[in-house]
């Protein structure tokens, strides 16, 4: 019953994890707001949803303007007259060694995974202040948790996340506000096909995985179920706490398979370009 009849705002909602968040809290009970730059993805997902008896809106939302988030929050409140849930979940990702990247990839994924939940921290909290409660839920990664070489803008935008989200966990406790970062690992997800990898076949990389990747609903199942329990830190992926303690408790052996792997990930590039 935690989410019957109440409002939630997802960015990110048309695809992926998100998609999936709005479906299962629509399910649940729950007021949605899906959000998405893309507003086909949005308003097919909004339609579904309201096919199935659920209640969806949709609204087209570029997370990295200001401007655009705080219309979208406005919007749940001039809709429904309260903000409960507020998923901060659009993200993109830019793969590659530091010296393959220039500073647009680094913009581009700093401005989405970093500004995008400062933009929506910024226009939500407020509001849940005011109300007195209300629960922000910030999308971050187990690459928010472990250095992840590779993805050096991703894990920078994701440790951001992480770190924003548990010292707003602080602020907010005592003014009835809720924070939590989720924290998945690999997640079976269209987000892989927009890395750009220089030299390199995306399909061809995702099959040396070491584990298989959930789906997004499996995702999601855990996300709400943490956000039910306020924990801090969501684990979002059966893999990803094993990896985040296997980090920290024996950090030379985590060191020595991250470099493995990619010293893996040099070998096919160099296989790749003959």
């Amino acid at each position: 019953m935690a989410f019957k009849d109440k409002v939630a705002v997802v960015t990110g909602g048309g695809s992926g994890i998100g998609r999936a968040l709005c479906e299962k809290l629509a399910a649940a009970g729950a007021k949605v707001l899906v959000s998405d730059i893309d507003e086909y993805q949005a308003k097919a997902v909004a339609s579904a949803i309201t096919s199935m008896g659920g209640k969806a809106l949709a609204h087209k939302t570029d997370v990295t303007k200001s401007p655009q988030v705080r219309e979208l929050v406005q919007k749940a409140l001039d809709t429904h007259g309260r903000l409960d849930y507020m998923f901060n979940n659009a993200g993109v990702g830019v793969g590659g060694e530091a010296r393959d990247l220039t500073l647009k990839d680094w913009k581009r994924v700093l401005d989405v995974n970093l500004w995008g939940v400062i933009h929506g921290v910024d226009a939500a909290y407020p509001v849940m202040i005011r109300q007195g409660h209300g629960h922000i839920v910030n999308t971050a990664s187990v690459a928010g948790l472990v250095a992840a070489p590779g993805l050096l803008p991703y894990t920078t935008s994701k440790f951001a996340v992480v770190g924003l989200s548990r010292a707003l966990r602080i602020e907010g406790r005592a003014l009835g506000v809720k924070v939590s970062a989720a924290c998945p690992g690999f997640v079976d997800t269209g987000i892989f096909y927009s890395f750009s990898l220089p030299g390199m076949d995306i399909d061809e990389l995702l099959d040396k995985l070491p584990m298989r990747m959930p789906s997004p609903e499996k995702a999601a199942d855990h996300i709400l179920a943490g956000v039910k329990k306020n924990r801090e830190i969501i684990f979002a992926t059966s893999h990803a706490k094993p990896l985040y303690w296997f980090s920290q408790k024996t950090p030379r052996a985590f060191r020595l398979a991250a470099e493995a792997g990619l010293y893996s990930f040099r070998r096919m590039r160099q296989a790749k370009a003959g």
